[in-house]
């Protein structure tokens, strides 16, 4: 298990106790990482955090572009959730996103660093 994946899998649970999602950017600068190019490094962490801690709600972290896989499991939860869809684009499907249903850590009351 890494450092980046403990993080991040820390950000994930605190998205769950707020009921929120955050963009890929966001989730790796509060864990202290670049999200890398087209969020790769970010991707990496998430396959980490799936197979280490598969109770933690993975879909709450979204791309920079706010799209996901039109035929992908986070399509699903994100739906299931309360997320509305537009219109497929080489594959992907854009979510409508509230500005209350993304996590804005500027905003919040918790702490802004997880890993000290």
């Amino acid at each position: 298990m890494s450092a980046r994946a403990s993080a991040v899998a820390e950000i994930l649970w605190e998205l769950k106790r707020a009921d929120k999602v955050a963009k890929f950017t966001d989730i790796a600068a509060r864990a202290g990482f670049s999200a890398g190019a087209n969020g790769r490094a970010m991707a990496t962490c998430l396959k980490a955090v799936r197979r280490d801690w598969p109770h933690l709600e993975w879909w709450r972290a979204i791309s920079d572009d706010a799209t996901v896989k039109a035929d992908g499991e986070q399509v699903g939860h994100v739906t299931a959730w309360g997320v509305a869809t537009g219109e497929e684009k080489a594959g992907r499907l854009t979510l409508k996103l509230d500005d209350e249903q993304v996590m804005n850590w500027d905003e919040a009351s918790s702490p802004s660093a997880v890993n000290g």
